[in-house]
């Protein structure tokens, strides 16, 4: 008869990248630790964080009431079994089809600098061009960067948003994998838009990545990233952290386009440092999944500024908690918060946020404007302001809309020969285009083509164009691939 002892013997230390069983525990933690093969003190700040999150309760708002979430009937570690590609002829053909559906090839042969493409929970490509390496830029994901510049990360890693922030942040810093790193040296500016994709293909698993940019004393670091997945049966779960460091004068914009499938479960934790001078922008757009997050600044030096642009759609069965996070803590400190919030279909949309002025924050100002539309008279949309104001100096001024589409407008833009559902689309584009147009031109082309197919999916407006089967969308993938 075989002892427990025997049976421990015979039982592999760590799990195998492809063979990660349900649910957290200890040798989940150390086994994405010896996989990426990390320094001691990554695999310690993982197991702190590991504690952590098992010793913090679920939060109780957000989407989270309405749904049964059982994380550990999720896989937290998804290996691809690839080493990463640095040409698309060697990413595999599925990988390509789904992210060419996105346009990332479009992106990468006209202005492209970096791309890190993450799949489930490792990079699966990866480029970078010569440009950015001459001007001293790098740009990695965050696994490369632990490895060959630990300082730069070690010195950062964690100092925004620790594990001891809430209990998902606890989550990402337990088993976090993938995510972009970039670093922008003093004076020095991004010559174009560094860029990330993210995808989840795995059935009831969790995607966990960690974003790190860093924008030295007087540089300038423009960062996007899309998010999508593929539709099915079974539930995910995403919990990203994202840290952004600018220092004195330095800008950092940072764009986000979220288009995960509805019965994905999405609690992201963004949020950005502004030493004097400096300036950070958030443009967060939100369109699948069940989410909950509040980008945050934390305008730590005198005269630093900071915008946060929100864009959010609900339709049917879905649930949208976002909004932002300002805390003013220098003198002379200016933020501006813009959401918009389209909810159809029965869709719940709530904005909720938090400005607070601390008693250094002298002669600061906040601007909070919260917009809702909804299409029908089964949706919702909610607005949850929490302000705090300790300094007498310190001005904000908040305000808020619910609307639903003017009738008369709608009129009279049929008056003008533009019939009913293409009256309703030019009402919401217009609704949200002081978000949108924040975005560089193909994001824009791209939303406003997500905006008529939420607008069809959601029954707001009749369907025009056919649905493509999977022979016709191979073939527009060949064709793209033949103009390079």
């Amino acid at each position: 008869m075989t002892s427990i002892l025997e049976i421990e013997k015979l039982e592999p230390k760590y799990y195998e990248p492809d063979k990660f069983p349900k649910g957290l525990n200890k040798k989940v933690v150390e086994s994405i630790s010896h996989i990426k093969n990390e320094p001691g003190w990554v695999t310690e700040f993982r197991l702190k964080a590991l504690e952590i999150f098992l010793s913090k309760p679920m939060p109780n708002w957000g989407f989270i009431p309405h749904f049964n979430i059982d994380l550990n009937s999720y896989v937290h570690y998804v290996g691809s079994n690839r080493k990463k590609k640095k040409s698309w002829e060697e990413v595999d053909p599925e990988v390509l089809e789904s992210f060419e559906r996105l346009g990332i090839p479009e992106h990468e042969r006209k202005y492209l600098a970096g791309l890190e493409a993450m799949n489930d929970s490792e990079t699966v490509y990866a480029n970078v061009k010569k440009e950015l390496e001459e001007l001293g830029i790098i740009f990695c994901d965050i696994d490369t960067a632990i490895r060959e510049y630990p300082d730069l990360v070690r010195k950062y890693l964690g100092t925004i948003v620790p594990p001891e922030d809430n209990k998902f942040a606890a989550l990402n810093s337990a088993v976090f994998s993938g995510g972009s790193f970039a670093y922008v040296p003093k004076g020095v500016k991004t010559p174009m838009p560094l860029q990330a994709y993210f995808k989840v293909t795995a059935a009831s698993s969790g995607q966990y990545e960690r974003t790190l940019l860093i924008a030295d004393e007087g540089s300038e670091l423009i960062y996007s990233e899309g998010c999508t997945s593929i539709q099915d049966f079974e539930t995910n779960f995403h919990t990203a952290v994202v840290e952004l460091i600018a220092h004195k004068n330095a800008r950092i914009h940072y764009t986000t386009i979220q288009n995960w499938k509805k019965n994905m479960y999405n609690w992201t934790v963004k949020r950005g440092i502004c030493y004097e001078g400096a300036h950070i922008t958030w443009n967060d757009v939100n369109v699948g999944a069940q989410t909950i997050k509040y980008p945050g600044i934390i305008l730590y030096g005198d005269n630093s500024t900071g915008d946060v642009l929100s864009l959010a759609f609900a339709g049917s069965n879905q649930i949208q908690d976002t909004g932002a996070r300002i805390i003013h803590i220098g003198r002379n400190t200016r933020s501006n918060i813009l959401a918009k919030g389209v909810s159809l279909d029965g869709g719940i949309n709530s904005y909720r946020g938090l400005v607070k002025f601390e008693k250094t924050a002298e002669n600061s100002y906040s601007h909070i404007k919260c917009d809702g539309l909804m299409l029908d008279d089964r949706s919702e949309s909610h607005a949850y302001p929490y302000n705090e104001v300790h300094v007498d100096s310190a001005k904000l001024n908040y305000e808020a809309t619910v609307s639903k589409i003017d009738e008369d407008i709608l009129f009279y833009l049929q008056t003008r020969g533009i019939d009913e559902d293409e009256a309703k689309l030019l009402i919401v584009t217009g609704f949200c285009d002081a978000v949108v147009r924040d975005l560089n031109v193909e994001y824009s082309v791209e939303i406003s083509r997500l905006i008529r197919m939420i607008l069809e999916d959601g029954k707001a407006i009749k369907r025009t164009t056919p649905q493509l089967n999977k022979n016709e969308i191979k073939g527009q993938t060949c064709k793209l691939e033949k103009k390079k």
